[in-house]
């Protein structure tokens, strides 16, 4: 595959050319990256190619757009800018809340980077031609946010066809390192990835920039993985961020969009992709908010409390992971109370409890879910095995193991009636035998001392 730059450099040395070499290019290098219903060997491409404009004259339909050129020494490409007052709210929050919360995400910084002297957050989201990290992906549009003063900025940055990319990431590499953070939507494994690898391609080598890197998407994970249905910005924002969308053109539908405009020419469906990436970038900041209210302890305050108890757990135990124990230790203790915990959050509870040595709630938890599985019709014994090593290792209450084991042993064989089992079934099973076996043999040696004396 031939080097992608020198490739740009051939096409600015004939204009009237660009369409049909475009087509060629983007067809060998980006075809196996991008969903199949857009790729461009698919496409009907005009015979004839695109007008071409001058570099630095846009016709009415791009001015529409609200776009205007920036110029340097390496080419041109396309800004869209947009301004917002702090007091403009999106969704339940108001951009004005970054300027007191961008400030908990410095939890986010690894160790071995130093604490900022001040904190300057620069939010990321790219629409691609494709979908993987190669090469072949081109990110035709980088949608950057960030605060300036009174105001609120959406800066998106737009090539026309691939050899202004040059220019574009010249840009950024001139604007990056004045930010102290970036913040994406799973733009460590895809966004920053793909960006890195436009640098090194287009020639800038040398660029260097180590942000703390906030990635919303691992935070949302934690939390809201087995409570939302998807974890996808736009479900995070209409189930938890009260942001809706009206009329949205689907990212996912961004590279055909863009594809059909570098074949025909028209600028006009460019502005449905615009709209939705300054959504993705308003939405980032207000999700941005949230996890620095909760990092901050604004929950209940800024942060209406979660009522299902798996999002109460799971806010706890991310709270903890970041380092902030003094805020999750309430959430906990309002989930023992909880109405309806699920088996599996008692469990998991009980566990966190049981590595930090808080014996005392951890056993009650162990109960309750002995108790829960009871009237379950398809119980689970993880806590009667828990609460039977707890009497058998800590209290030495080993009639009370053994009536644990045997019933962890009656249940699991009511689960697995009937059906094939797997080693890992097996191997449950044999453990917990194992349990019995011992804990009757414990016994029967305690009864003959006993018997002696």
């Amino acid at each position: 595959m031939s080097g992608l730059r020198d490739k740009l450099l051939r096409m600015r040395t004939s204009a009237a050319a660009q369409a049909e070499r475009l087509a060629g290019m983007v067809t060998e290098e980006s075809t196996e990256q991008v969903e199949p219903e857009v790729a461009l060997d698919e496409m009907e491409v005009s015979a004839e190619p695109a007008a071409v404009e001058e570099p630095n004259v846009l016709s009415a339909d791009w001015q529409e757009l609200n776009v205007r050129v920036v110029e340097s020494t390496e080419g041109s490409f396309l800004v869209r800018e947009s301004r917002y007052p702090l007091m403009h709210r999106h969704g339940i929050h108001q951009l004005a809340e970054l300027e007191h919360t961008q400030l908990h995400l410095d939890v986010f910084r690894k160790q071995e980077q130093t604490q900022p002297d001040y904190t300057n957050m620069l939010f990321l989201d790219l629409e691609t031609t494709g979908l993987g990290v190669g090469t072949g992906n081109v990110p035709f549009m980088v949608g950057l946010a960030y605060l300036q003063e009174d105001v609120f900025v959406v800066e998106q940055m737009l090539i026309r066809h691939p050899a202004e990319e040059r220019a574009m990431i010249g840009y950024l590499c001139n604007l990056l390192p004045s930010f102290t953070h970036l913040v994406t939507y799973n733009g460590r494994t895809f966004d920053w990835p793909v960006l890195h690898n436009r640098f090194i391609l287009n020639g800038f080598r040398s660029f260097s920039w180590e942000p703390i890197h906030v990635d919303l998407l691992h935070p949302s994970r934690s939390i809201w993985r087995n409570t939302l249905v998807s974890c996808r910005l736009s479900h995070v924002e209409e189930e938890r961020l009260g942001i809706t969308r009206d009329d949205d053109v689907p990212g996912s539908q961004a590279p055909a969009i863009y594809f059909q405009y570098l074949a025909d020419g028209n600028p006009q469906p460019l502005l449905g992709v615009f709209e939705h990436n300054e959504i993705d970038m308003l939405s980032l900041a207000v999700l941005a908010i949230r996890f620095g209210h909760l990092l901050g302890g604004g929950l209940g305050e800024h942060v209406a409390m979660p009522s299902e108890a798996e999002e109460l757990l799971r806010t706890g135990l991310w709270l903890e992971r970041m380092g902030k124990t003094e805020l999750a230790e309430p959430l906990y203790a309002l989930l023992v109370d909880h109405p309806r915990i699920p088996h599996k959050c008692l469990c998991l509870l009980a566990e966190r409890d049981k590595k930090c040595g808080n014996w005392e709630r951890a056993v009650l938890l162990w109960q309750k879910a002995v108790q829960d599985a009871e009237a379950a019709k398809r119980p689970d014994y993880e806590a009667h095995i828990e609460l039977a090593m707890y009497y058998e290792h800590r209290t030495k209450e080993l009639q009370a193991a053994l009536s644990l084991a045997e019933e962890a042993h009656s249940i699991a064989l009511r689960r697995h009636a009937g059906l094939r089992l797997q080693n890992k079934q097996r191997t449950e099973l044999e453990l917990i035998r194992k349990r019995i076996d011992r804990l009757i043999g414990k016994l029967q040696r305690w009864n003959r001392i006993e018997h002696t004396q």
